[in-house]
């Protein structure tokens, strides 16, 4: 379970003080999926990057599964990311040197897994993503598609408990974008994890459990 309540961002341009986030409150579940739209700048992203703990809010208090980690310091912190959360990015952020197979086995590498629960658990999942072929490939080799299924394999290879999904599809023509989402969608399902898109694809949203807006700061319900 993921709960934020009064969560506010804001931003300084000089002398004059952005809000981003404004009171922010949401309560979700074990294998709910929730899609947040609006306008580029509104702050989609702003919202994922508190919730996921790769920013700080300026105030309000996020809790996953009934710990405060809006309390937490930086150590652990890193542990909850590790552990329990996974983030797809619009732009990928792989590793170009690495393989495949390299690149998806990281999080397992940072979390000191051992070496055959790596090797297990890494080509299990590179199946789940169509990748097995393509495993001992370089980033650079393969095409936008195949990059974002390696990102989505990375983010869920840990098996967390809340995916937050930044525009997921968003440099993707439709059929590429189609065929992620529904990997995506399939292996949030599998692994009953609570899944957290930003997207501006009001189809794609529309398959989600809720779909909420951000406009001026505040989340509303559309």
């Amino acid at each position: 379970m993921l709960s934020c309540k009064n969560i506010n961002k804001s931003y300084s341009d000089g002398n004059n003080k952005i809000n981003v986030l404004n009171n922010i409150n949401l309560n979700i579940l074990e294998g709910e999926t929730l899609a947040i739209i609006g306008a580029s700048g509104s702050g989609k992203s702003t919202l994922l990057h508190v919730l996921s703990s790769l920013d700080a809010a300026d105030s309000g208090k996020i809790e996953i599964d009934g710990e405060l980690i809006s309390s937490f310091d930086e150590n652990r912190l890193c542990q909850i990311r590790l552990n329990k959360i996974g983030f797809i990015y619009q732009f990928h952020h792989l590793i170009n040197e690495l393989s495949v197979k390299e690149n998806i086995s990281l999080p397992l590498l940072i979390a000191n897994k051992n070496k055959s629960e790596i090797e297990k658990k890494t080509d299990e999942v590179i199946d789940q993503v169509g990748m097995k072929k393509r495993k001992d490939f370089q980033i650079d080799k393969l095409s936008g598609g195949e990059r974002q299924r390696v990102a989505i394999a990375r983010s869920i290879v840990h098996n967390p408990s809340i995916l937050f999904a930044d525009e997921p599809t968003g440099n993707l023509d439709k059929n590429n974008a189609n065929n992620i989402f529904s990997l995506l969608s399939d292996l949030v399902s599998y692994n009953k994890s609570i899944l957290i898109m930003a997207t501006h694809d009001l189809e794609i949203a529309s398959k989600l459990n809720e779909v909420l807006k951000i406009d001026g700061g505040n989340l509303k319900n559309i």
